[in-house]
């Protein structure tokens, strides 16, 4: 089923946002994190794809069990940067074979390490995400499309309005919906939504919420994608880490997430998507009772 379909049907919901571990050792704890968060009922669980397709065969797998071994409505995340047609075709081959009719279509960043530069590596058929989109819309239009929003701005946009006009091309090519960026102060995401309606953008604008687990994630996670963190949250989570260690940090981080999440669902989010970090205590500390009527 494509996701949006669902989002029209059940508001208020919760969504999650897993990463393929690194190594298949790790796999095993990870599909227990999966079991122990299936009991929450997301609205569907997206999967990432690593930077230049880096992982693109172990999301493939995780999508596809996902939805066939824990009842997960699924969705795949799709990057083209330096991505050939055949490549990209493939994989959305793959996905259809394998049941799984939702993507997150996103241009993507380059593999760590790479030679390539942005400018190279960005070159037709697949400059843009919205380049994606219109390509998998035109071949396969059994694909529900979600993309990706910037309250505070993608690092690499020119201005505000840029940004807001590369969104809306985005849908204009066949997007069903937009899961926003991280961000810690909900004051960017109202503000970004008023915004984006007032351009005739009228889909739907679900939420991403990260829970801060450590310090040091969060300060790798911030310096990739350009989020802030308000000045006091930030003193907490130090104050957090120098008495209690990365417990403390964490009991912090989730609390402040759940206050998020509650206040985005009361001013008319349709719902929250949540970064996990494969962190099964940290989201049900979020979503505990968070739905109730």
């Amino acid at each position: 089923m494509q996701i949006i379909h669902a989002i029209t049907k059940e508001k208020p919901f919760i969504s999650l946002e897993f990463f393929p571990p690194k190594e298949r050792t790790e796999w095993p704890t990870f599909f227990q994190t999966v079991d122990r968060l299936a009991g929450i009922h997301p609205l569907f669980a997206s999967v990432t794809y690593g930077a230049g397709g880096s992982t693109h065969g172990n999301s493939l797998e995780i999508v596809t069990r996902l939805k066939r071994d824990h009842g997960m409505e699924s969705m795949a995340h799709l990057t083209c940067i330096g991505s050939e047609c055949s490549e990209v075709e493939r994989f959305l081959g793959d996905l259809t074979s394998a049941g799984v009719t939702n993507v997150l279509a996103l241009r993507g960043d380059l593999p760590q390490g790479s030679t390539a530069t942005t400018a190279t590596a960005t070159a037709p058929p697949f400059r843009y995400a919205s380049d994606l989109v219109s390509f998998i819309r035109a071949g396969h239009p059994e694909m529900g499309i979600g993309v990706a929003g910037y309250p505070e701005t993608h690092p690499e946009a020119v201005s505000p309005d840029a940004d807001l006009q590369a969104l809306r091309t985005k849908l204009d090519q066949g997007a069903d919906f937009i899961v926003t960026q991280l961000f810690f102060d909900n004051a960017l995401y109202r503000e970004f939504v008023r915004r984006a309606r007032a351009l005739g953008i009228q889909k739907p604008i679900i939420p991403g919420i990260l829970p801060v687990v450590n310090l040091k994630v969060i300060n790798r996670i911030i310096s990739l994608c350009g989020a802030a963190i308000p000045p006091a949250y930030m003193a907490e989570l130090q104050e957090a880490d120098r008495s209690g260690g990365a417990a403390a940090v964490q009991q912090v981080g989730v609390a402040y997430a759940r206050r998020q999440a509650a206040e985005l669902l009361a001013c008319g989010a349709p719902g929250v998507h949540l970064y996990t970090l494969n962190r099964a205590d940290a989201v049900l500390g979020i979503v505990d009772g968070l739905l109730q009527k």
